[in-house]
Parts: structure tokens; C-alpha cells; sequence
């Protein structure tokens, strides 16, 4: 039998990632493939493929009750967001934040339900941007990808405090000026 390598564990031990909270997520391309469009002067400008991505990270608040979308953004080899997973009466219980309207609209109650979980929010996500992407390439001629489009797990930090959501916000915003730097840019040509 053929040795495994060891999977590092990101997940923290013990936590409900269903509980309400604030996450920043990373997932990124297989093998960073440049899939998603093209930094020019420091800002990104999304290709087809890049729309899709975007068009279904913002579905996620309609697929699941208990799901906002926060700040994101999508660049040519992953992609960054901030993914808000709501209270049983979908209100956000975030170091001491005021109550806000879920995605502006009404929505029925969960009356302390818990929703999904975020691996379960992220997996929708993968699967249903993967699927999507597949049908670009038939259809479109969008790049083929080499085996998997999505790395196979994500990173994930729990957003505990009003600063570093600030922080990890400002990050997210700068992202694209700072891509020259960025350790997941592999100056591979995007498409």
C-alpha cells in the first residue's frame, strides 16, 4: 500500500462551524491555475468565468437561511470572502454588531434550527461553481482545468473581534494592488 501523505488538520478541534459568526475563507485553484480573469494596475477584471464564481458566491444567501455574503473578492487563481452565518432568528451575533435585515428582505425564521454548516456552505459552493465551470468549457471555450478545478479543502479563519475583521476586510479590498506580493500569485498567464 502506497504511503499518504499527511493532511495537515485547519480545522480548530471541537468548534460547531455552524454556530453563528463571521468566517474569512480562502479556497484557491488547482495548482493556482489562472481561471478567473486578470490584474491590471491593480485592480481585478473578471473573465466569464470570474462572473460565474461571483454569481454563485452571491447565491449562497439564497440557497441557505442562515447565510450572508460579506466583503469577497475574486482573483485570476482564488478567491477571498467573508462568509456570515446568521443566529437561529437570522441576526448575526457578532461582537456586539446591530441587528441587520437578512439580505434585505424578510425571510422565514429558524427558530434555533442550526443551518448548514460553513464545510457545508463551502462544499454547495465548490461543487456548484466546479459543475458550471465544466459547462464553460464545453460551451464556451473557457481554459480546461487538470483534474480538479478547487484545491481540495479551503482556509478558514474565525473572525473573533471587531479589529481583525477590519484587518481581514482591508485585505480583502487591497488584494488585487498587492498581487505582485502575493504568495498565491504564480505569474502564470491568466486567461
Amino acid at each position: 500500500m502506497k504511503n499518504k501523505p499527511n493532511r495537515k488538520i485547519i480545522r480548530m478541534a471541537g468548534y460547531d462551524y455552524s454556530q453563528p459568526g463571521m468566517y474569512f475563507v480562502t479556497i484557491c485553484c488547482q495548482n493556482r491555475a489562472g481561471l478567473f480573469g486578470t490584474i491590471e494596475n491593480g485592480e481585478m477584471f473578471l473573465n466569464d468565468a470570474g462572473q460565474m464564481i461571483e454569481k454563485w458566491y452571491l447565491e449562497l444567501k439564497n440557497k441557505f437561511l442562515n447565510v450572508q455574503c460579506g466583503d469577497y473578492i475574486i482573483m485570476p487563481n482564488h478567491f477571498h470572502a467573508i462568509i456570515i452565518l446568521l443566529g437561529g432568528n437570522n441576526e448575526p451575533k457578532l461582537f456586539g454588531h446591530a441587528k441587520t435585515k437578512m439580505n434585505g428582505h424578510e425571510k422565514t425564521k429558524m427558530d434555533g434550527h442550526k443551518g448548514p454548516s460553513l464545510p457545508e456552505v463551502m462544499q454547495w459552493f465548490k461543487t456548484m461553481t466546479t459543475n458550471e465551470y465544466i459547462r464553460g468549457v464545453k460551451q464556451f471555450g473557457w481554459k480546461p482545468f487538470n483534474g480538479k478545478m478547487w484545491q481540495r479543502s479551503y482556509y478558514e479563519h474565525i473572525i473573533r473581534n471587531e479589529k481583525s475583521y477590519i484587518n481581514i476586510k482591508n485585505y480583502i479590498l487591497n488584494n488585487p494592488k498587492n498581487w505582485n506580493n502575493d504568495k498565491l500569485n504564480t505569474n502564470e498567464p491568466n486567461s
